[in-house]
């Protein structure tokens, strides 16, 4: 193995091998390690019926095309995808050809499923005659997928136009098996590309380098760069788009792009260029930013050249743009460089959580970078309250046993625990400046792999040898090993004791309005107005913290502080409703119903039903009340966890 200091690695090196290529993927059902994938490519059509089974129903149909090339010295008689039984495959053709072959005859071939686990099946694919070693042959597989969990069908009320239908995938961490069959796991990545043909006054748009319109209905797509499976990705709506930058674009349905346009103009560019001073290369060509329908769970979804995000993000102050930092880090850390199984999550996730904050510190200053930080860890401070600190799912490293979804252990750990673990090897170094250089050394040697832990590690210490003789990595209580497979509070802390100079203004504002009689003169003393978005969160967690207040003081908190208590910003309004909800200040139980109408985003819903399940009875009445109401908009996970708050434990 060569020496990998800095700037060993001549343009032709040969790669290290890598723990990675015998990591297990447990979550997989795949024989992913006998082929190789080289392309994907799917051709298919969307129609947007009613629900369910029977003629006219909503659905995609087509087909995948997998171009594949065996790896076993033996050959194979087999070949097993990863499916759901959401998809209905019609037919296999194979087309082996002889070297100088033109166009090689394609002849169906015999396939059937096996179970694996309540989240997939295997399609298993047997050759007539077995597969050469090293023999390159095309797979196409006729399908279709209706209803499903990786194909998200909304109806016009989920949408934020309520005119038109919208559909979209969401593929981490393994619900791209229930889009087309493939290998679904993030240790391997090919290239991609796709035709889509959608109805009348539809739009496609997917995570692909190049988007181009064939004919009225047609668009076609090419992901030039290897991506693992998880994140390919498709959204048809009615959708529109605008141009905010020199590398990219917002898309939106036509009545959110001029807010959409207002957020994000400008402020794009300065994320990416400042990434790429940090970490290298933005290897992806554009950033475009796809604003989701309000149903839309989660915060962002960072496909490439394409993010998902949630339209919580126009506050129309453009106060939540650094949430995009993350998505954008993801270039990097996750995209580029992933976790070969979803047990490694943390080294998606970590990096991105260092990565977002180097590249705030840089734009924003370690102040408010250590306050949006501070949050995160009271996060995790509350995850593993609540979970126990030594739940296994609080280890950096996490065993996946086979038939437990990989999504059912995602927390705040692998994120914040990550970061921690992160900021202790840059404190090691002890120099920001050559960490910084190591990072982007890291996302050069492993680019476009998939990696473990160990591939890591090894490579930091070769990086530093003068820490490798040091014998960092086992210093007791910070042992490397301890770091990843023990679980509970991190051993280690960054300091975040810059954000001091503005949670202490916080902490001291929070006091005065606990006391029954208010001091306003000093109250109104203190100026809020430039505070922005983390020190505001912070003053108001502050606030919930010491809830309930003696009474009146919350009537008083919003009049004072109209910025606070008639925010459009979801970060705002989600504290503002905890806290009406915490001191039953029903005269405001509308603006809990009314944000909760507005979005359907998992972390900011669910946290409001546990305030008000927790609340007095009016509060539990406007729960049930406000689930009546909304639930046809809301994406059917988060419906299944607000039955699960509403009902409680034991009824």
């Amino acid at each position: 193995m060569e020496s990998c200091g800095p700037g060993s690695r001549g343009g032709g090196a040969v790669r290290r091998p890598l723990h990675s290529a015998q990591a297990v993927d447990v979550a997989s059902a795949s024989s992913f390690r006998a082929f190789e994938i080289l392309h994907l490519h799917l051709d298919l059509r969307a129609e947007f019926g009613p629900p369910g089974p029977g003629p006219g129903s909503r659905g995609l149909s087509g087909t995948v095309v997998l171009e594949l090339r065996c790896l076993l010295p033996e050959g194979a008689s087999e070949l097993r995808l990863d499916s759901h039984s959401c998809l209905e495959v019609t037919a296999a053709t194979l087309r082996r050809g002889q070297p100088g072959d033109q166009q090689p005859i394609a002849e169906p071939v015999p396939f059937h499923t096996q179970p694996f686990s309540h989240y997939g099946q295997a399609l298993c694919v047997a050759f007539p005659q077995p597969c050469r070693a090293a023999e390159r042959f095309q797979l196409e597989l006729t399908y279709r997928v209706g209803e499903g969990p990786g194909v998200c069908w909304l109806a016009p009320e989920q949408t934020a136009g309520k005119k038109r239908p919208f559909v979209y995938t969401q593929g981490q961490a393994v619900l791209n098996r229930a889009f087309f069959p493939c290998f679904d796991t993030p240790a391997v990545k090919c290239a991609y590309s796709a035709l889509v043909e959608v109805p009348d006054g539809f739009t496609a748009v997917m995570s692909a380098s190049t988007w181009e319109k064939r004919g009225p209905n047609k668009f076609f797509f090419q992901m030039d760069q290897p991506i693992p499976s998880y994140l390919i990705a498709l959204a048809i709506g009615d959708l529109a788009s605008a141009e905010v930058g020199p590398r990219s674009r917002v898309w939106a349905e036509p009545c959110l792009l001029e807010d959409a346009k207002k957020e994000y103009n400008g402020v794009i560019e300065e994320f990416l260029a400042t990434g790429e001073k940090l970490f290298g290369p933005y290897v992806w060509g554009r950033y475009d930013l796809l604003f989701m329908p309000p149903s839309f769970p989660f915060g962002g979804m960072e496909n490439p050249c394409l993010t998902f995000v949630t339209p919580c993000l126009l506050a129309g102050d453009r106060s939540l743009a650094d949430v995009i930092i993350h998505e954008i880090s993801h270039s990097w850390f996750g995209n580029l460089v992933t976790n070969a199984n979803w047990g490694e999550f943390w080294l998606n996730e970590g990096f991105t959580m260092y990565a977002q904050r180097r590249i705030s510190t840089i734009l924003f200053g370690a102040a408010y970078t250590c306050l949006e930080a501070a949050t995160g860890r009271a996060l995790l401070r509350q995850h593993m309250d609540v979970s126990g600190e030594e739940n296994p799912l609080n280890k950096l490293r996490v065993k996946i046993e086979p038939g437990v979804d990989p999504d059912d252990t995602y927390n705040e750990t692998p994120y914040e625990k990550g970061y921690c673990f992160v900021s202790y090897l840059a404190h090691l170094v002890g120099d920001q400046d050559r960490f910084d250089k190591f990072l982007k050394a890291y996302v050069d040697e492993f680019k476009f792999q998939s990696i473990m832990a160990e591939d890591f590690l090894e490579f930091y210490l070769e990086y530093f040898p003068e820490l490798k003789e040091k014998g960092v990595d086992s210093i007791p209580g910070f042992e490397f090993d301890r770091w990843l497979n023990t679980p509970g509070w991190p051993p280690y802390l960054p300091d975040l004791s810059p954000g001091d100079s503005l949670m202490k203004p916080a902490e001291e504002l929070a006091e005065l309005w606990v006391t029954s009689e208010l001091d306003m003169q000093a109250i109104e003393a203190v100026s809020i107005s430039t505070w922005k978005t983390y020190q505001l969160v912070y003053f108001l967690d502050k606030i919930l913290q010491k809830s309930p207040l003696p009474p009146g003081n919350v009537k008083t908190l919003g009049e004072t502080y109209p910025k606070i208590s008639n925010a459009r910003n979801a970060e705002l309004r989600l504290r503002w409703g905890q806290i009406i909800l915490k001191n039953d200040h029903q005269e405001e139980f509308w603006k809990v119903k009314e944000f909760l109408q507005s979005q359907g985003k998992q972390k900011y819903t669910l946290p409001l039903y546990h305030a008000m399940m927790g609340g007095s009875e009016t509060a539990r009445t406007l729960a049930k009340d406000t689930f009546e109401a909304t639930a046809s908009q809301l994406h059917s996970n988060v419906v299944n966890y607000i039955k699960q708050i509403l009902t409680p434990k034991g009824s």
